[in-house]
């Protein structure tokens, strides 16, 4: 008996060491050099399309940053968001938290097919995504970080999985269990939401907190009364929804710490915004307090939780594929011979993400 349990100790113990070691394996092949042979331009190649776009579109680095963030919180960061309906896949595109909300996925598109002609069947799509996220950033006087690259592009989507993205009327323990479910911890909820200062956001998802916050028939009171009357006039009591607001009322447009500084005067947009300062008690006013008097903190912050994030179910080695077209899976595109078919691009004019980061 004493032999038996002695050998399955070992056994046991030389599984751990064997898992342990793909984990590591995999997280290994994860490399800001990764295409410097294959692919030694791609940053500048994504770079120049993303730069051209925001010319016209000053929105679109916002829109791209947050593709990657709905990329990695469903399956991990694989591409997945991009694939759109076929006979054996259903599309995360129409899952609630993004029908009508993302945009830039013709962007990604085009940063494809520019990629492809300078180096066919190399960079995957999941990377693509990785590195207009900061670009993005950049563009807009946010942090620049050292990119992990190798990933590749997953051979399924998951719908199931995506109608479960951060909401915009979630309290703060609910964001932590969203959060904590990615091994993403406190302050990369806090860093990551700081994403939130640029970009849009439909009436639609915040218009409950202007008349009828949690079906008290009365507004939020965590809500600055001046900015209150600010947002009713733009989003009237039953209108459509559809008009677009600033997430950071201050800076639309620019990567900065003023996102902390509006949430200080609690004129924080989504509720979810504003959970992370208002919440009594909780652990994220004092990072709240921090990232809006630092804003060299906040860049430090965000940048770890960018790369931390960016490592969540990555697919590595020979797991997935490299797609040719970021929409379809490889079979399926040679089999409908489509090769620059686009996704399913919201029709609306939102460029804020529903969810909460």
């Amino acid at each position: 008996m004493m032999s038996f349990l002695s050998s399955f100790k070992v056994v046991a113990l030389c599984y751990g060491v064997f898992m342990f070691g793909v984990f590591l394996s995999s997280e290994a092949q994860l490399d800001p050099s990764f295409y410097n042979k294959t692919c030694p331009n791609v940053h500048s190649i994504v770079r120049e399309v993303i730069n051209n776009v925001s010319k016209t579109d000053p929105r679109m680095p916002a829109s791209l940053l947050r593709l990657h963030f709905h990329d990695c919180f469903v399956q991990g960061c694989d591409g997945s968001l991009l694939l759109n309906n076929t006979a054996t896949i259903v599309s995360e595109q129409q899952a609630r938290p993004n029908n009508n909300s993302i945009r830039g996925l013709d962007v990604v598109n085009q940063i494809k097919t520019a990629v492809e002609n300078a180096c066919p069947g190399i960079v995957s799509c999941a990377d693509i995504l990785a590195l207009a996220a900061e670009i993005s950033s950049v563009l807009d006087q946010g942090p620049d970080w050292k990119v992990q690259l190798g990933r590749r592009d997953s051979l399924t989507a998951n719908i199931t999985l995506a109608q479960n993205l951060p909401g915009p009327s979630l309290t703060l323990d609910q964001l932590k269990a969203r959060f904590t479910a990615q091994g993403l911890n406190t302050t990369d909820l806090v860093a990551l939401s700081g994403a939130h200062t640029f970009g849009r956001a439909r009436c639609s998802l915040f218009v409950g907190r202007l008349y009828n916050f949690s079906n008290t028939g009365n507004p939020d009171p965590s809500l600055n009364s001046s900015y209150l009357q600010t947002l009713r006039s733009l989003c009237p009591n039953g209108g459509p929804g559809t008009t677009v607001a600033n997430l950071d009322l201050t800076t639309p447009d620019t990567f900065d710490k003023n996102y902390y500084s509006n949430l200080q005067v609690h004129k924080g947009l989504l509720q979810s915004d504003q959970e992370l300062f208002s919440t009594s008690g909780a652990d994220t006013i004092d990072i709240v307090n921090k990232f809006s008097s630092d804003q060299n903190a906040f860049f430090e912050a965000f940048k770890a939780s960018m790369i931390k994030m960016g490592n969540i179910g990555v697919l590595t080695g020979t797991q997935g594929e490299i797609r040719k077209q970021c929409n379809f899976i490889n079979s399926q595109s040679a089999q409908l011979g489509l090769y620059n078919v686009a996704s399913k691009e919201s029709s609306s004019s939102e460029d804020g993400m529903v969810s909460s980061i």
